[in-house]
């Protein structure tokens, strides 16, 4: 039964990359709180995603879990057959899997640059282009999970913050190209999200986030698989090529 608080996603088959992470985890128990089948994706971390699955399928959804290694295009490709192959058709990607390492652009290397850019955009180009492929007939939508970061850049982070931009921009060509076969494409852009731990580990930054934020609170990972859903149902059926900004209005306050 969908939660009634939710758009109703009964009877739409999504996928959610990157599943087995918090983010992931939270997208998508929120599309099968509202009714969707969910194709949880994973890559190394199996034990997660299948107590994901479990957990899902004690709302009553329908879920599956699949590994693939995402920096490889007939991964990607994989990945989308699978679902269609399972659910029968594929309505709603969502592109979350991503990495986060902290370096100082000073000493990176080609090759750390790479493996932030291919995990982060490179998947999302390829999985985009497969679903869309499924999608083309009857349409769709997909979702890329960006950040606050595509805007506004953190020490340590130049791979990271360069691959956000872009998936932002993606999204925006994607909802170019695709939209005349009835796919739309956008993305979400986060703030800091509550992990556990988050607080000893970086109780400084923490601080600063609380008193920053109208809000005056951390982001949880529901509070983006509700934009997701949001993004995928029906009431969002006139927006594409949107990025939608989830951080607790802390884009609004002051820099000086």
């Amino acid at each position: 039964m969908p939660d009634v608080s939710l758009p109703d996603l009964s009877g739409i088959v999504a996928v959610v990359t990157g599943a087995s992470g918090q983010v992931g985890h939270g997208i998508a128990l929120r599309f099968a709180q509202a009714g969707a089948a969910v194709v949880a994706h994973y890559h190394r971390d199996q034990a997660s995603a299948e107590n994901l699955v479990h957990r899902l399928r004690e709302t009553g959804a329908a879920a599956l879990a699949v590994s693939a290694d995402l920096s490889e295009e007939r991964e990607c490709h994989r990945l989308v057959a699978a679902a269609v192959d399972w659910g029968g058709k594929l309505d709603a990607l969502v592109n979350n899997a991503g990495v986060q390492p902290v370096q100082e652009l000073a000493g990176m290397s080609v090759a750390d640059w790479r493996a932030v850019v291919d995990t982060n955009l490179t998947s999302a180009f390829c999985c985009t282009q497969a679903a869309a492929d499924a999608m083309r007939a009857s349409g769709g939508t997909v979702t890329h999970i960006a950040s606050i970061e595509a805007t506004q850049p953190a020490t340590g982070h130049a791979h990271y913050t360069a691959s956000k931009a872009a998936l932002v921009m993606h999204a925006r060509n994607a909802a170019l190209e695709y939209g005349p076969h009835g796919i739309r494409v956008n993305a979400v852009s986060p703030g800091l999200i509550h992990r556990p731990g988050l607080e000893q580990a970086w109780p400084e930054g923490v601080r600063r986030w609380e008193q920053a934020a109208p809000l005056t609170r951390l982001g949880r990972a529901e509070d983006i698989g509700n934009a997701c859903v949001f993004l995928a149902s029906p009431m969002a059926e006139w927006i594409s090529g949107h990025n939608l900004v989830v951080d607790g209005g802390v884009g609004a306050h002051p820099t000086w």
